[in-house]
């Protein structure tokens, strides 16, 4: 993507998130999930790595995404719908990691997730959240994994890059860049971002409409 058409993309997509951003559904069970009639752009990551806050902030709302200081609490895919007429979907996916729930239920979140994945045809892009004062973790490259092998294209994106020194942030960037060259379907650029200062958001909110549109 030249500067140029990130320029032009961040700044429609911006009207865009203005406009409507609606909650759809909640799905426990695929049989739940909306009909395919819309490109989707999905997120996830660890639980508390700042997903919800992440997508309230590029929808720029304050609680479209719940956000809770329990790790794991979302535990269903949720749908939300942009733009009028709707343009694509939202999915915020389950939180893996450090989820404090009994085994069957992570178990059952994990069959949810990796069946989505791979059976989902208007799936464009999905956003592998990675905090940025830790870096990745096992759990993330568990998930990259089932991605590459689902072969569904995701982007790595730092959250919470506000929380640390600049040259730490720099330092993890790099690595998680180096390791993302290592699975086929990351794409190479990592996203820097920070719901609470709004750093990154406009680039990233480029790079899922220019994906929708592939």
């Amino acid at each position: 993507m030249t500067p140029e058409l990130e320029q032009d993309l961040a700044a429609e997509a911006r009207r865009l998130f203005s406009g409507r951003v609606e909650f759809l559904l909640s799905a426990p069970q695929l049989k739940f999930i909306p009909d395919p009639d819309f490109p989707e752009v999905a997120f996830c990551g660890r639980s508390n790595v700042g997903k919800s806050s992440l997508i309230n902030a590029l929808t720029g709302r304050r609680s479209i995404a719940r956000t809770s200081v329990t790790p794991g609490r979302t535990q269903e895919l949720n749908f939300f719908e942009v733009g009028e007429p709707t343009q694509f979907r939202l999915v915020d996916m389950p939180g893996y990691g450090f989820a404090k729930a009994p085994v069957k239920v992570v178990e059952k979140w994990r069959k949810l997730v990796r069946t989505f994945l791979r059976g989902r045809v208007p799936l464009r892009r999905t956003m592998v959240l990675v905090d940025s004062r830790h870096g990745l973790k096992d759990s993330d490259r568990d998930m990259m994994t089932m991605l590459d092998e689902a072969a569904v294209g995701y982007r790595l994106v730092l959250t919470k890059a506000d929380k640390i020194k600049a040259s730490a942030l720099e330092k993890v960037t790099e690595a998680v860049r180096e390791e993302a060259r290592k699975h086929p379907a990351a794409f190479p650029h990592v996203h820097v971002t920070s719901a609470e200062k709004g750093m990154g958001l406009d680039e990233l909110r480029a790079a899922m409409l220019f994906d929708i549109r592939q």
